[in-house]
């Protein structure tokens, strides 16, 4: 069962990057307030996906933390990339 948890919410993460990655890419600039909405709104939503399933005992909090650092450092790496490409 913790591997399925840990599989659901690694994926859920992979969405808000691949969504972001779009977003940068074709709509909107990282300074639009469009963008942080979105990012902010997907950021707290996986993070109360994590905060139930560490709650449920399916996963140790460390490991959520780990999805959530992991995830803002690729996207803060996605952002670099898109600020270096002007």
């Amino acid at each position: 069962m913790a591997d399925k948890a840990m599989a659901l919410l690694r994926a859920d993460a992979d969405k808000i990057y691949k969504l972001i990655d779009v977003q940068m890419e074709n709509l909107t600039m990282p300074q639009c307030p469009l963008y942080e909405e979105v990012l902010d709104t997907q950021m707290f939503g996986l993070s109360r996906e994590v905060e139930f399933a560490v709650r449920l005992g399916l996963i140790e909090e460390e490991l959520g933390r780990s999805i959530m650092d992991e995830l803002e450092k690729r996207l803060a790496d996605l952002h670099e990339m898109f600020n270096s490409k002007k």
